[in-house]
């Protein structure tokens, strides 16, 4: 990391860890700062229900919220960097689409395939995840005979469609309650975890960071196309492998615990992009990671806007933050090129 950019590090740490108090604050029942402070870090508070609302509730899903952030923020930028091209994000290797289908096949598959499905709370993210390695296994056979990194691209894609046909079948044949369950979980959701779950989404985050470094300078040799790579001695098919597992567990983990979360994973770089100004991805990764854990948040605590007694779905808010970032991002390309 470069020596220029650590106030703005710095700065943007100070910044996390406001809007974390920010967010714990907000809901339905306002709580203050003074609380949520004696409730972290005092070993005594002047409430006990703001204690136990804060410590089961309120800050399990704010560090969902940064782990969402940081994971799909990554994913995005391996996968821009790796195929060379903006409009590309963590869910264009079907991953996510793959783990929608494993949790469509659990909820709705009952009515359609005669049987009755068990769910509880581990069944769903299993199912996902079960979902998202399958599509992994078939994308990773496929790229092993594909040399065009393009290609690889619309495969992805076409996964995707695929999938989402299956899906669309399974909705067409499933009864109202199934259909209602599976679109509740597609909206996404931040304060369905557990500790435990917490736990296990961070592990899993957390590995797949450390193996980032074992890619940084691939990555930012792939800046300067294949032939470049090739010249500095990096292997193309060692620098795929490590980045698909690393965006699949990444993408596979969070849509399995908290759902299809939209945009964040594609517009997250950009943003970084335009604060730091850099390619250098020492600098690049730990950017988006953090500030993919701002802009959750942020989305996390808009969505406390109660609409009589309902709180704005997690999916409906990333979208139309991340619309607006795709919209520009086209608009300012079209005027590069004209």
């Amino acid at each position: 990391m470069q020596k220029k950019y650590y106030s703005s590090f710095i700065a943007l740490t100070l910044l996390l860890f406001a809007l974390i108090f920010i967010n714990i604050s907000s809901g339905s029942l306002t709580i203050p700062f003074k609380e949520i402070w004696n409730a972290l870090f005092s070993t005594t508070t002047t409430n006990e229900n703001y204690q136990y609302i804060i410590t089961n509730y309120r800050l399990p899903k704010s560090f969902t919220s940064i782990l969402t952030g940081i994971g799909l923020g990554i994913s995005g930028l391996l996968m821009q960097t790796y195929f060379r091209n903006p409009l590309a994000g963590p869910f264009v290797l079907g991953i996510s689409s793959g783990a929608s289908l494993g949790v469509a096949l659990l909820i709705m598959g009952g009515s359609f395939l005669g049987i009755l499905p068990y769910i509880n709370g581990l069944s769903i993210p299993i199912a996902s995840s079960l979902g998202a390695f399958l599509v992994l296994s078939i994308v990773m056979i496929t790229a092993r005979n594909i040399r065009n990194t393009m290609s690889i691209l619309i495969i992805g894609l076409m996964f995707g469609s695929f999938t989402s046909a299956i899906i669309s079948i399974l909705s067409y044949f499933s009864s109202a309650s199934e259909l209602q369950q599976y679109i509740f979980w597609s909206f996404g959701s931040l304060s369905n975890l557990q500790w435990n779950q917490i736990y296990l989404l961070g592990f899993v985050i957390t590995i797949s960071c450390i193996s980032l470094f074992t890619i940084i300078k691939p990555l930012d040799a792939l800046l300067l196309g294949e032939n470049y790579a090739k010249s500095l001695g990096i292997s193309l098919k060692k620098t795929q492998t490590v980045v698909f597992i690393i965006t699949s567990l990444l993408t596979g983990s969070i849509t399995a615990f908290v759902g299809p979360i939209a945009f964040i994973g594609l517009a997250i770089p950009h943003i970084t992009k335009l604060v730091f100004k850099t390619s250098n991805h020492k600098t690049l990764l730990p950017a988006v990671a953090i500030i993919g854990a701002i802009v959750m948040l942020v989305c996390d605590t808009l969505s406390h806007i109660s609409l009589g007694n309902k709180n704005l779905p997690i999916n409906a808010i990333t979208s139309l933050f991340g619309a607006p970032v795709v919209i520009w991002l086209l608009v300012s390309r079209s005027k590069k090129t004209t």
